[in-house]
Formats: C-alpha cells, sequence, structure tokens
C-alpha cells in the first residue's frame, strides 16, 4: 500500500484531532477482559495460598486471587489452582515443603491480613523456595485498600523472581467507542488498573476521542478537544476534573506529550502554516518552535532523559521516526528498515524504540534495538496502531482489531507472551500506559 504524502497528511490529522468532551465520575467494575492467548516462555510454577484474613466477616477482595490473576498474566508464571492444593498454610510452621514438591510447585506465597486501628489492612506474607525450603523474601505491606494491596504484593513477587520491576499498580488509559442505531457513537476515555478492573470515566462524547496522555506524576491527563469548533489542547486534574487550556491557535492542535519533569509540554501545531513541534513551558506559557521544515512533522514523544524528542516526519520522502538532540537542534533519522515507521516510543531504559511499522502492506508493532538498529516485528495482525510500553520495559499494549472489532492486546517485549483485552462494552482504542505510581 502506498502512502503519499496527501495519505499521511489525513492519516496524522485524524490522530490530531478531538472532541470537546464531559467529564463524569461514572465507575465499572471491570470495563475490559484479559485473555492470554499465547505464552512461549516457561512459565514459574507458583502458589498463592489464601491469605488468613485476622478479622471478623469476609474481607471484600480476595486478595490472594487478585495476585495470582496479576502473575499469570504476564505469561511468566503459572499459579495453581486453589482447588489442587492440599493444604493452605499461612505460617511457616505449617508448610511441608516435601507437599508442594511433590505437586510441582517451585514457589510458595503464605500470609495473613489484619485491619489496624488506623483503618489500613497490613499483609504479612512469604515468599517462599519451595525445592530450598527456605523463605527468600518477607514483608509487610500497608494500605487502605485491599486491591491497591494486592497488586504491590504481585510487584515485588515478581521482581523477586524476575529482577524487573512488577507493573501490576499501574493504570492505563484508553478510549472506549459504543455505536448505536442512526449512526450514533458515544466515546469515551477512560482510566483503569492495569488489570482492567475500577474504570473510571474521565471524558465522554458524542464525537471521537483521540491521543489521550498522562503527566509524569499520574495526575493528569492531557487531551485534544473541539470545544468551540476547532481543535485545542487542555490538560485535566484528575482528582478534581479542572481543565486548563493550553494550545487553541488556528488549524491543527494536537499530539501533546509531558516531558520528563512536567515542566514543558510538546506538540504539533500548524499555526504557522506547516504541521511542526512546537515546546510550551507550562509555568511561563513560553512558545519555542523546535522544527522547521517543509514536510509533516507530527507525534512528538520525550526521551525518557528529556535531552531529546523524537517525532514522526515525512521529511526524508517516506514515513520514519527521527531524534532531536534539544541542546543544539540537531535532528537524526533513527529508522531505516520499510517505508512507513510511525508513532513512537522509547522504553525507561532507553534501550528500545517501539513504532507502528509497515511489512507487506499491513500495519504491525515492532521494537527496535536502539544500539544495533535491529528491528522485531512483534504482532501478526493487520492493521495495528497506538503501541505504548509499560513503565518497567516489559509489555506493549495497542489497538488492533479481532472479527472488525477494535480491541486491546498486549504483547512482551521479545514478543514471548501476547493477550487480548476486548471491552465489555463497545470497542477499545488508543492506549496508553501511565507511569510507575
Amino acid at each position: 500500500m502506498k502512502v503519499d504524502n496527501r495519505v499521511y497528511r489525513i492519516v496524522s490529522v485524524m490522530h490530531l484531532i478531538c472532541f470537546w468532551l464531559v467529564s463524569t465520575l461514572a465507575w465499572a467494575e471491570q470495563e475490559l477482559v484479559i485473555e492470554i492467548t499465547s505464552s512461549q516462555v516457561a512459565a514459574t510454577k507458583i502458589a498463592i495460598a489464601p491469605f488468613y484474613w485476622q478479622g471478623k466477616g469476609v474481607l471484600p477482595e480476595d486478595v490472594a486471587s487478585i495476585v495470582s490473576s496479576d502473575l499469570d498474566r504476564s505469561g511468566r508464571f503459572k499459579s495453581m489452582a486453589r482447588d489442587q492444593m492440599l493444604s493452605r498454610p499461612y505460617k511457616r510452621e505449617d508448610v511441608f515443603y516435601e507437599e508442594w514438591r511433590s505437586i510441582g510447585q517451585e514457589y510458595l506465597v503464605i500470609g495473613d491480613i489484619i485491619t489496624e486501628q488506623t483503618g489500613n489492612y497490613k499483609l504479612t506474607y512469604y515468599l517462599l523456595d519451595v525445592f530450598n525450603g527456605e523463605v527468600i523474601d518477607a514483608l509487610e505491606v500497608r494500605t487502605p485498600d485491599l486491591r491497591d494491596l494486592a497488586h504491590y504484593v504481585a510487584d515485588k513477587i515478581y521482581e523477586k523472581l524476575t529482577g524487573v520491576p512488577g507493573a501490576f499498580s499501574t493504570q492505563i488509559l484508553y478510549v472506549t467507542v459504543e455505536r448505536f442505531a442512526g449512526g450514533v457513537s458515544t466515546y469515551r476515555l477512560q482510566k483503569a488498573d492495569a488489570d482492567g478492573y475500577r474504570a473510571r470515566t474521565i471524558l465522554e462524547s458524542a464525537e471521537p476521542v483521540l491521543s489521550p496522555t498522562w503527566s509524569p506524576d499520574a495526575k493528569r491527563v492531557a487531551y485534544v478537544s473541539f470545544k468551540g469548533g476547532r481543535p485545542a489542547i487542555y490538560s485535566q486534574e484528575l482528582a478534581t476534573g479542572r481543565q486548563t487550556k493550553l494550545a487553541s491557535f488556528k488549524g491543527i492542535n494536537g499530539a501533546p506529550d509531558w516531558s520528563p519533569d512536567g515542566r514543558f509540554m510538546v506538540m504539533a501545531l500548524s499555526k504557522d502554516g506547516n504541521p511542526e513541534i512546537y515546546q510550551l513551558e507550562l509555568a511561563t506559557k513560553r512558545w519555542t518552535r523546535l522544527t522547521n521544515h517543509y514536510a509533516i512533522d507530527t507525534e512528538p514523544r520525550w526521551a525518557p532523559d528529556g535531552k531529546s524528542i523524537i517525532f514522526t516526519s515525512n521529511r526524508g520522502g517516506s514515513v520514519q521516526i527521527y531524534e532531536m538532540r534539544l541542546a543544539d537542534r540537531r535532528i537524526k533519522r533513527l529508522t531505516y528498515e520499510g517505508g512507513y515507521n510511525a508513532r513512537g516510543d522509547i522504553s525507561n531504559d532507553g534501550r528500545h524504540l517501539i513504532m507502528v511499522h509497515r511489512k507487506r502492506g499491513n500495519f504491525h508493532i515492532a521494537v527496535q534495538d536502539i544500539a544495533t538498529g535491529v528491528v522485531n516485528v512483534l504482532t501478526e495482525t493487520l492493521l495495528d496502531e497506538s503501541p505504548s510500553i509499560a513503565p518497567n520495559g516489559s509489555m506493549l499494549i495497542y489497538a488492533t482489531l479481532d472479527g472488525g472489532q477494535g480491541i486491546l492486546s498486549a504483547v512482551s517485549i521479545d514478543g514471548q507472551v501476547k493477550f487480548r483485552i476486548p471491552s465489555r462494552r463497545g470497542e477499545v482504542r488508543e492506549p496508553v500506559w501511565s507511569p510507575m505510581l
């Protein structure tokens, strides 16, 4: 499929425009449904025994089950079904290691939960190495929220056993689309836990919602609104719903992205005639034009160190990803394999460039090793877009089609673990992973 400048301009504008949205506080139990589709890694076998509840009644959340689901979703662990456990200890002295060895478990997690006078839940847990018969991690965790507690424990277990920080306590932004008779649609920008629970509608509109982005402290989001008949960029506080207009120039106002220190925002504007990359200093409202080229420059993203940005441009005759060093405005091309590479982002460790890559006329998610330039195509579906990398660099989330329906999918950075994330209500698109919370 040939992508000329005219078509690319249309695609760019579609990515840059969204419409006036109304803030709500609607909550859903689980908006997204996560289905692991394949794993080519040898999953570590782990048993998460039910945590003993030292209190009255029944806990509102099954913490051990949430921990198990988190670890299973990574594709790198296989937790034991509770009905297959021969016992359910919660004290170290009650653990008979030979029992767990006999049913093939490599690790065991036990613990208990109490309610403190402050109202916090306190979980004491132990991570046990079954084969060596020893405690390899022990921790007390306090929090007023049981789901937060469970995700935190899963993060710690994941990090202890893989050496990589867990990302189960993070959140995602995404857009859902419900279509009704008569061509009427409802678009919602939503925020949810990484497992799809506690979904909250942030913005709602009868018009499309595109290009959401997180602030580095995860307390605000930015987006493009069509309020007043022209596109404008707003930031919005999640706690209060308060909105601030950041850019409302003639033409395109789009693709906002916060700097890692939260002081600046880059975006694509056509206020001077051609789509270019601009920087806004948020405290002073001072504008700086970063690019100046007759081609289309769009989709800017900050590098993790804040010293450079990457962006998409057709300045070399095809759609590719470029890097600008901010100190001297020096620009270099990053992608060379294929005639279309766009929607780039860089992992927090600076090692990987993720992007939409065209191969044999189809659009896939790919990752490029920045040091070597080697490109690895991670997906096999035909129309993938909007990749976002987890803050620990382990997984990518992206939008794709399944049976003509827009869904989210995820793939590990090495391509070995994949899962689908359809919505219980309508289509899903435009995912963005939060920073570490």
